[in-house]
């Protein structure tokens, strides 16, 4: 007949949690590459980073450390990449 009470809150707890334009945009554009493209991403900044700071000169050193920078936020967009695809986003708005 009627859904439940606990039905009904679930459904308008998924609906008050909808993600929005920016973040459904983001998701169906990362989940074209291939999750290991982040990884070998943060990697090759640690070892270009690594590459920079061996070098003499101040500016390459400095550009060393703002490389190195960039290894956690890939791999942290990696890591939300694969629970996207593993878990699902946004299951209410498929519905």
């Amino acid at each position: 007949m009627g859904q439940s009470r606990e039905g009904r809150d679930r459904g308008q707890l998924a609906q008050a949690q909808r993600e929005g334009r920016v973040a459904r945009a983001i998701e169906t554009r990362t989940a074209r590459l291939p999750s290991d493209t982040f990884l070998w991403a943060g990697i090759a900044s640690l070892v270009f980073a690594g590459y920079c700071q061996m070098r003499e000169r101040r500016t390459q050193r400095q550009m060393g450390l703002f490389v190195g920078q960039l290894a956690a936020p890939l791999l942290l967009m990696g890591l939300y990449n694969k629970i996207v695809k593993v878990a699902g986003s946004d299951r209410a708005s498929q519905q």
